[in-house]
């Protein structure tokens, strides 16, 4: 069996409705098994204006608006129409990609009719409570995340650090790595334009302080502010760079006056607009990966970012930028300040990052998860498997 015989039922709470680094690495992830020859079908939630076409092909599934963050939506369910569309296209393996109702259902149907399940961990969903004041609720999410994913086959992580956590939680036992690639084309050293900087009222000789991301306070915008207000009290000069758009812009904005804020930004104006930074501060500790600091670093830009899954397996401490723990004011400012007195430094992490992202190559990494889909299927017994007239009977 090669790639060319898969036929993978993908299952995503955002597939192309609101662009983020998930969805975008599902798409690139389509796209590379539609190049080898599998057949893939996407169940998602589908809406009008999304934020890009889908890469494949998409069927829509029920959802509803998630409370306080309306632009994400929860996918409800495998409505019996939706089922008899999966019976028909009969997956030899089913991948899931977040832990909604519908992933859910996912999952069980492809239990009963004896199919592989791969989940792909994308972001910390356990780690959202405490940014909405529900700390206590943490607890409760890992119990329930872990109920999800130890019904799948296996699983995949984007980082060797989220790989860890899922095993300490014990999340599965086969947990594999499915990181993230960087679009060479967008992402490099020579975007740096400062004419741009200029005509946002930056001098060549500011230090600017880059955010990239969407502005939801699981980002760490809170710490990102508090450690900009901790600059001014020390007078240290700065000027921030806010790359993104989101719900709490505008608190944002309250917290961050000295801040030039771009709106979203894509292809090769966000190629220019990562370049164009003096360094990047990632306070995040919700990513499973973290592809904002990666383009960062093929940006040859230095990171400085929360000592979280993700930012530690990508950012090497004192060599590729700085790692601070998470939620500490003072050392994030104190590192700012490192960087603000030695432009050699910056130059010297942002060149090492640089180095570093060239490993990061989409087409072996998505080659990875179709190793793993390939084997989940060979591990099947001659009887278990799934043929597409026993799929049918079944349904």
């Amino acid at each position: 069996m090669d790639i060319a015989d898969l036929r993978v039922a993908l299952f995503s709470g955002n597939y192309n409705y609101v662009r983020d680094g998930a969805n975008q690495a599902l798409n690139r992830l389509v796209g590379y098994l539609l190049r080898q020859g599998a057949s893939v079908r996407v169940y998602a939630p589908v809406v009008e204006n999304a934020a890009f076409p889908p890469t494949g092909d998409l069927v829509g599934v029920p959802s509803m608006p998630i409370p306080f963050r309306a632009e994400y939506r929860m996918a409800l369910g495998i409505p019996p129409a939706v089922q008899a569309d999966l019976a028909r296209f009969a997956p030899n393996v089913v991948h899931v990609s977040s832990p909604d109702p519908a992933g859910h259902r996912a999952v069980s149907w492809a239990r009963a009719h004896h199919v592989p399940v791969l989940a792909s961990v994308h972001t910390r969903f356990e780690t959202y409570p405490r940014y909405y004041h529900m700390a206590f609720l943490e607890p409760l999410a890992v119990a329930l995340l872990r109920r999800f994913y130890r019904r799948c086959s296996a699983m995949v992580a984007p980082s060797e650090s989220t790989m860890a956590v899922m095993r300490k939680q014990r999340m599965g036992e086969d947990i594999g790595l499915w990181s993230r690639g960087v679009d060479r084309d967008t992402f490099d050293p020579s975007q740096r334009d400062l004419a741009w900087r200029r005509s946002l009222g930056f001098a060549d000789d500011d230090l600017v302080i880059g955010f990239l991301g969407r502005l939801v306070m699981e980002k760490g915008l809170d710490v990102f502010a508090d450690t900009m207000e901790e600059l001014r009290r020390r007078g240290l000069p700065h000027k921030v760079l806010v790359i993104g758009k989101g719900p709490a812009r505008d608190r944002f904005a309250e917290r961050v006056p000295e801040a030039c804020f771009t709106g979203m930004l894509t292809g090769q104006d966000l190629g220019r607009a990562v370049a164009s930074m003096d360094l990047l501060l990632n306070p995040s500790v919700t990513e499973a990966f973290g592809n904002v600091t990666l383009e960062a670093m093929a940006s040859g830009v230095p990171v400085l970012a929360a000592r979280a899954t993700g930012s530690n397996s990508l950012v090497t401490d004192g060599v590729t930028g700085t790692l601070v723990a998470p939620g500490d004011i003072a050392g994030f400012a104190d590192a700012i300040a490192r960087y603000a007195a030695d432009p050699a430094l910056r130059k010297a992490h942002g060149a090492a990052g640089e180095t570093r992202s060239r490993a990061y190559s989409w087409d072996a990494i998505n080659h990875a998860v179709a190793e793993v889909y390939l084997r989940l299927v060979a591990e099947r017994t001659p009887a278990q498997r799934s043929t597409p007239e026993a799929v049918m009977r079944r349904a």
